[in-house]
């Protein structure tokens, strides 16, 4: 892994090891973990949360046989915030950025929910960074995808009704200034209320294979996890025309919180997912 960075070893979170870091990325000393040895998968966090929060059960799983990179981004758990808005195409950049200076590319991705959203764009904008995505959790590619009223009543949240949750209890744990725990709700609720989705035409253009996940009761409708893996080629009949590059799985009995702690289904899919030849490889 590289090294003409600010990059320094910290405590805390699931870094506690020393495997935390820190790079200086567009303005950002932007906090990212490094466990285990092999093929990379960098894995992305949701929105208001931590490594800690959305990794910790299944990180040591893939860390067993990989090359984990798991970041925090903009206001999120490690990496404090700074004074710009908090968007899915700046985070990517950040994501990308960061991936460059430490020498990754061709990696594997992992990103639940915002986290997905992420790693989407970065595989529509900075393909060559990009081998293989899986999005778990949300997984729609506008907000007509969530279900009714769902974005809407997110300018109902306040920080106050957050207190007590593995969220806000790991940012508090974690973060530089833990006192902006307010700020960083208004931060992600604006990001999320001003989202408009990604053009269809950007999501075919897609060229690593995607696997996406969702709950059955995710905060996605089904219909908007099956309209996305059609755009990226799903929606055929296999024994006709062959599998699609890119897959797709329901979760039965899972919402959008409890996607994270399905860690055996998660690690068995995302593993056979990622383990599985290209399509231009031979099996």
């Amino acid at each position: 892994m590289t090294s003409q960075l600010d990059v320094r070893a910290e405590g805390g979170g699931t870094g506690g090891d020393g495997s935390g870091r820190y790079a200086s990325v567009n303005g950002l000393q932007m906090y990212y973990e490094v466990h285990g040895i092999g093929r990379p998968l960098v894995m992305l966090h949701g929105g208001m949360s931590t490594i800690e929060v959305d990794f910790g059960k299944s990180l040591p799983s893939f860390a067993k046989t990989r090359q984990v990179i798991a970041i925090e981004q903009q206001a999120h758990g490690h990496t404090a915030d700074i004074d710009r808005p908090l968007r899915y195409e700046q985070m990517a950049e950040d994501t990308a950025d960061l991936l460059r200076q430490i020498g990754i590319a061709g990696a594997d991705f992992f990103g639940y929910s915002v986290g997905g959203g992420i790693a989407m764009l970065i595989a529509m904008r900075y393909p060559e960074l990009v081998r293989k995505v899986v999005f778990a959790g949300g997984t729609a590619f506008n907000p007509d995808g969530f279900h009714p009223g769902l974005i809407a009543g997110m300018e109902q949240i306040q920080a106050e009704m957050l207190v007590g949750t593995p969220f806000q209890q790991s940012y508090a744990r974690v973060a530089p200034h833990p006192d902006q725990w307010p700020r960083v709700v208004e931060r992600v609720k604006e990001m999320n209320l001003s989202w408009n989705g990604w053009p269809p035409e950007e999501i075919q253009a897609i060229q690593a294979p995607v696997l996406l996940i969702s709950g059955d009761s995710d905060i996605s409708r089904p219909e908007a996890a099956v309209e996305l893996f059609r755009l990226l080629g799903g929606g055929v009949a296999g024994d006709v025309h062959g599998l699609p590059r890119s897959q797709l799985a329901i979760l039965p009995g899972t919402t959008h919180i409890t996607l994270v702690v399905r860690v055996d289904w998660l690690v068995s899919m995302t593993n056979a997912f990622l383990e599985a030849p290209m399509p231009e490889e031979p099996s």
